[in-house]
C-alpha cells in the first residue's frame, strides 16, 4: 500500500490534464436565432425566439426504387419564423415521384400557414463529387417553384478541398450552403483549419454549430461577405 501511495501522485502527474473549454466557447442556443429541429428531438423555449427553424420532414432512402419517407406525423404550424423544409438524402437517383412528394409537401406546409422559405438538402456530397451534386442540384431547382429557395448542407472539407470549378458550379445554383462543424454529435477536431480557407467559398453560407459543443470564430469570418451567420443543431437535454 505504501508503494502504491507513493506511485499514485506520479501516476496522476503523468497523465495530461484534459484541455477545458471557456464557457463562452460553449454553444448557448439563447444566443442564437436560426436552428435546426431533427426528429426524434424536443422543442426547446428558445424557438419562439426564432426567426428561422430548419424542420426535418424526411428522408430520401437508397433501394431498388428511391423514395421519400416522411419523417414528421403532422404539417408544423409556425407563425413566427420562416421554416425550411429539410429533406435527408441518401441517393441522388431521384425519380418522378420523389418531386411530387416533395411539391405536395411543400404546398400542405404552406397552406397550414407557414412562412416556407426554401427546401434544404442534407446530403454528405464528397468534396471530388461537388460538380456532380451542383448538377442534380440544378435539376432540382427546375422543379421547385421560384418563390421556394434551395439550400444544402456542406462538408468542412469543401472549404478547405473543395474543386475550385465545383465550388463555382454551387454558386450559380443554391442560395446558401449551411456548414457543418459537428459530425453526428461531437464537434470535429481541428475545425479551425478548414475554415480557413473559406475566403475560396464564393456563396452566401452559414456555419452550422452543435448545441451545447465548441465554438471559437476563425479570424476574418465577420468581414467574410458571404458570410449570413449560424444555425444550431438542437440536442435533446
Amino acid at each position: 500500500m505504501a508503494c502504491l501511495a507513493l506511485l499514485l501522485p506520479l501516476l496522476l502527474s503523468a497523465t495530461p490534464p484534459r484541455p477545458r473549454i471557456a464557457p463562452e466557447a460553449r454553444v448557448d442556443a439563447r444566443r442564437y436565432d436560426a436552428f435546426w429541429l431533427w426528429a426524434g428531438v424536443r422543442p426547446q423555449p428558445v424557438l419562439a425566439g426564432a426567426r428561422r427553424i430548419y424542420l426535418l420532414h424526411g428522408a430520401v432512402v437508397d433501394g431498388d426504387v428511391p423514395r421519400l419517407i416522411a419523417q414528421r406525423p403532422a404539417v408544423p404550424r409556425i407563425g413566427h419564423a420562416d421554416v425550411w423544409m429539410v429533406l435527408r438524402v441518401e441517393t441522388l437517383a431521384w425519380n418522378p415521384q420523389i418531386h411530387a412528394q416533395l411539391l405536395a409537401a411543400l404546398e400542405r406546409w404552406r397552406r397550414a400557414g407557414n412562412r416556407v422559405a426554401g427546401v434544404q438538402i442534407d446530403f454528405d456530397a464528397r468534396t471530388r463529387h461537388l460538380a456532380r451534386y451542383a448538377a442534380f442540384l440544378r435539376t432540382l431547382r427546375g422543379h421547385i417553384p421560384a418563390r421556394y429557395r434551395l439550400g444544402i448542407t456542406g462538408l468542412l472539407d469543401w472549404s478547405a478541398n473543395g474543386d475550385p470549378e465545383g465550388l463555382q458550379q454551387l454558386a450559380g445554383v443554391v442560395d446558401e450552403v449551411v456548414l457543418q462543424i459537428y459530425q453526428g454529435r461531437h464537434v470535429i477536431p481541428g475545425y479551425g483549419a478548414y475554415l480557413a480557407k473559406l475566403d475560396r467559398l464564393r456563396v452566401p453560407f452559414r456555419i452550422g454549430l452543435l448545441q451545447g459543443g465548441e465554438w471559437t470564430p476563425p479570424p476574418g469570418l465577420a468581414t467574410n461577405p458571404h458570410f449570413e451567420g449560424y444555425v444550431v443543431f438542437l440536442l435533446n437535454p
